[in-house]
């Protein structure tokens, strides 16, 4: 089993660490985008492995600073300050190849391709989690209703809401965030 990997750059990170090439906003990826060549973070700054395993309880606690100097300004938007994507226009709400679904502040497993459908609102959704101890489900009271936010179970970054007016057999619509995710492709069986 792989472990998230954050090294201790993660943790002292100073100026040469902005400098290095954070990659900046991902606000301009299209639907019709390679979801790979959206910017990334560098590897200065934090190796995240990505594994596909259930949550082991090791939380990944870090301060907005820090965060702030990890994540571009799209994915602290989204995932540390609730934020939003506009519909119809993020990297995965019209993705269909086979493959996983990891957050992409940590890199916890979050959603597999086998439970992702169209629900026609513009975002990624699914119908259930990788596992359920992945993800926290919590009420949100920001609007004028009252809605269930879903965060990452590991760091705890905002990636969107479930609704219950999905498919069978769950019922649920997890509606994500495409700057909270990142997909790795499935690898073609020989």
């Amino acid at each position: 089993m792989r472990f998230l990997i954050l090294t201790l750059s993660a943790l002292i990170v100073g100026t040469a660490a902005c400098v290095s090439g954070i990659s900046g906003s991902n606000a301009a990826v299209s639907s019709d985008a390679d979801p790979s060549a959206t910017p990334r973070r560098t590897k200065a700054v934090r190796e995240i492995t990505y594994t596909d395993a259930e949550f082991d309880g090791k939380e990944v606690l870090m301060t907005d600073a820090e965060w702030k100097k990890i994540l571009t300004p799209v994915e602290y938007t989204m995932m540390r300050e609730a934020g939003t994507e506009a519909p119809f226009s993020g990297a995965y709400f019209n993705n269909h190849e086979d493959g996983v679904y990891y957050c992409a502040a940590c890199g916890l497993v979050l959603f597999r391709s086998e439970n992702k459908f169209d629900s026609g609102t513009g975002w990624p959704s699914f119908y259930q989690t990788a596992f359920k101890k992945n993800v926290i489900e919590k009420v949100d009271r920001s609007l004028d209703e009252v809605r269930t936010e879903v965060l990452c179970a590991r760091c705890h970054a905002h990636l969107g809401h479930v609704f219950d007016d999905g498919p069978k057999p769950t019922g649920l619509r997890y509606c994500i965030n495409s700057p909270a995710l990142r997909f790795k492709k499935a690898e073609a069986e020989e």
